[in-house]
């Protein structure tokens, strides 16, 4: 492992804070969300401490590496998510309906879940490693939306609607980044306007359209498909400007409020901290990533570039999916919120992500003074 002491001198001290900030807010509304009378703190409470503490022991491993090796290690890394993921596919039980998770005995390994940040990681090797002047044609897209499509499907039939399209908007958003030509921006959307349609009319399950229709009409199927919405919404609005208080929300520990430790961790939090517990949370989280975009600007390298801005995309749509989800705007499809939500896969992923962009920040000097 190799280390420099202008490392240090780069270290990116601001990044950190967001982390732990929005990481203890976490776990605080976990511990609230999970509490219960007689015995206490959950088990799963101290499950996502334990998780916690093992992405900042990897975040402070990855620090001790050039982000080109990460970066380079992403190929290898898609063929073993892949594998997993057809793991999933033919050797898991299926658990509610769905085939995603696999039982290490410690914890259950969500393999779409890392396979979102490898995803970033081939495609910012292919798009740093190709120059197209003019911006990118439809032919030289061949190869992202190739690398793109297949873990897409393999997510998709596990069935896992919310964290496949996570994919496809990652491909999207960093394509865009690296310019597109007027006429392929013009073919790619009317080609996913297409899928989209077919995707409604074939790939969709029942209950997938469902949940699209109740987002559009959630009190037309009120005691069902409806009611996680309308209890959001009310856990949300019942918080007013300061929130009932620690432990103290009705809707989550009466049990009302459904998910209320995964998709609709927020919504615990709104009801007992109010608008303002809110708008103090949403301005960290919108500081992290803002942070992020301004690593993505200032790296020292097109790859540096690319790879921070991808990271910055992974958790800004999913935190945006996941509030519109819990508010009503958009219909539930699964999403947790980024660093938020309890789920091991899921918070050790986005701890990775942030470990990149400290990686890229680290680095960001010139090459001609880095460490050898």
């Amino acid at each position: 492992m190799q280390f420099d002491r202008r490392l240090l001198q780069h270290f990116d001290w601001v990044m950190l804070l967001m982390l732990l900030l929005v990481s203890g807010m976490a776990l605080l509304n976990l511990y609230s969300s999970t509490y219960s009378a007689d015995n206490g703190a959950s088990t799963i409470f101290y499950k996502q401490l334990t998780f916690f503490l093992a992405g900042m022991a990897m975040i402070l491993l990855l620090m001790t590496q050039e982000y080109h090796r990460a970066v380079k290690a992403g190929y290898v890394l898609y063929v073993v998510i892949l594998l997993l993921l057809l793991y999933t596919l033919f050797f898991v039980k299926s658990i509610a309906g769905a085939q995603r998770w696999i039982n290490l005995g410690f914890f259950n390994l969500q393999p779409s879940e890392p396979a979102k940040l490898v995803l970033i990681l081939v495609l910012a090797h292919t798009y740093a490693a190709t120059e197209v002047p003019g911006g990118y044609r439809l032919r030289d897209l061949i190869r992202p939306i190739a690398l793109t499509t297949i873990p897409f499907v393999l997510i998709l039939v596990q069935p896992d609607l919310g964290t496949a399209l996570i994919c496809a908007i990652i491909f999207v958003s960093m394509t865009l980044f690296v310019r597109l030509r007027w006429a392929t921006l013009g073919i790619l959307t009317g080609a996913g306007l297409a899928c989209a349609f077919i995707g409604w009319k074939f790939l969709l399950k029942e209950y997938q359209r469902k949940r699209i229709e109740t987002f559009l009409n959630p009190e037309g199927d009120p005691m069902n498909h409806g009611y996680q919405i309308m209890q959001s919404k009310i856990a949300v609005g019942s918080g007013e400007i300061f929130g009932k208080g620690f432990m103290e929300g009705t809707q989550g520990h009466l049990h009302f409020l459904p998910e209320r430790h995964t998709d609709f961790a927020f919504s615990v939090w709104a009801e007992e901290w109010g608008f303002a517990g809110a708008l103090f949370f949403l301005s960290c989280y919108f500081f992290l990533l803002v942070w992020g975009i301004n690593i993505a600007m200032s790296a020292r390298d097109k790859l540096g570039s690319i790879l921070a801005f991808g990271c910055t995309m992974l958790i800004f749509w999913q935190a945006v999916i996941n509030l519109f989800m819990i508010m009503g705007f958009l219909p539930v499809v699964g999403v947790p919120l980024p660093l938020f939500s309890y789920g091991g896969s899921s918070l050790l992923t986005n701890m990775l992500a942030i470990g990149l962009l400290m990686n890229v920040r680290m680095r960001s000097f010139p090459p001609t003074t880095a460490a050898p």
